[in-house]
């Protein structure tokens, strides 16, 4: 069912950055785009990341189609694709009407899927006859890296998996322009191949280094009481940390919650141990959307501005102390 357009068509993919779903996203939707309505279409990648300030600049969306993928809904009418799983996906009401409204057939939203990739994906089959079986291990890796489906914490935290070496470069790394090169290479290679590239196994080796570092600050720093473990990162300034550590180094926890500092924002983290789900009852997605924040039930994160550390520990210890009361299933 391709579209007649022109040999110079071009198409801006706005992607969750610094997220393995979200790069494996834009790759999914660069693929049905090719197979489905325009192949010699020309992609440019651009990463998208939560900030307390505005999330979209509109001058962005230049393309002849725009597409965002694993990240919130713009009302943009310059915006022709997108596709979310976050149980926060919209920033107002006024948001979810406008999507509820829309008659394009181009914007797909549905939080009971665990990773965007699988979302883009299963639409693509069903609505636009896209199949790609060179793509399954790419699609499966985003359900478990988004999901957190591994079998146990070790293998989260030992990153031997093609996958996770690949997210923790993407993650954690310094090269800005790493997602943009690695959407291509996802869209068309396996991730062993990726993940045997030289500029993925230098930054590994040093970020890994630097993982094991962290785990032991999280170790330090970390204290744990009626289930919630919960640290502050903003003393030796790590911003980005393995979101399974805690779950790791504190196995009986049941919560975790964390504050990290950046020079774009003050972020605070909110998770729940997949592994000792039993007791996790609360809505982090809920709690954390009261704060400007959002994600999923199991995860959520809340961005403030800049150097807002003491606004972030109070925030972060009135929701520690939330995640301490039990509430009735």
């Amino acid at each position: 069912m391709r579209s007649r357009y022109s040999a110079s068509m071009k198409v801006n993919v706005f992607f969750h950055d610094r997220c393995f779903d979200g790069a494996a996203s834009a790759a999914i939707f660069t693929r049905l785009y090719q197979a489905c309505f325009h192949p010699e279409a020309e992609f440019s990648y651009t990463g998208l990341i939560h900030r307390a300030s505005q999330l979209f600049d509109e001058a962005l969306f230049d393309g002849d189609e725009n597409a965002i993928v694993d990240f919130k809904y713009s009302t943009s009418p310059r915006l022709n694709w997108w596709f979310d799983h976050h149980q926060s996906a919209f920033l107002t009401l006024d948001d979810a009407a406008h999507f509820r409204r829309d008659q394009s057939g181009k914007k797909f939203y549905d939080p009971n899927f665990k990773s965007c990739t699988k979302l883009i994906a299963s639409v693509g089959k069903e609505k636009f006859g896209f199949n790609a079986p060179d793509l399954e291990e790419l699609i499966s890796w985003a359900e478990i890296v988004d999901g957190a489906l591994f079998p146990d914490a070790r293998t989260a935290v030992l990153m031997e998996a093609p996958a996770l070496k690949i997210a923790l470069v993407m993650e954690a790394g310094p090269d800005g322009d790493m997602a943009r090169w690695l959407i291509p290479q996802m869209a068309s290679r396996s991730l062993g191949e990726i993940a045997r590239e030289e500029r993925i196994v230098q930054l590994f080796r040093s970020l890994f280094e630097q993982h094991q570092r962290s785990m032991e600050f999280i170790r330090e720093l970390g204290r744990c009481a009626q289930g919630v473990v919960f640290f502050d990162l903003t003393g030796p300034g790590i911003e980005v940390y393995n979101k399974f550590a805690p779950y790791f180094l504190f196995p009986d926890c049941v919560y975790s919650v964390s504050v990290c500092p950046s020079s774009f924002r003050t972020k605070i983290s909110v998770g729940s141990n997949p592994w000792n789900q039993s007791s996790a009852l609360h809505n982090l997605a809920t709690i954390c959307e009261r704060y400007g924040g959002g994600g999923h039930p199991r995860v959520g994160a809340i961005s403030l501005e800049p150097g807002s550390l003491e606004n972030a520990r109070r925030i972060a210890q009135e929701i520690v102390e939330e995640l301490k009361k039990p509430i009735q299933p």
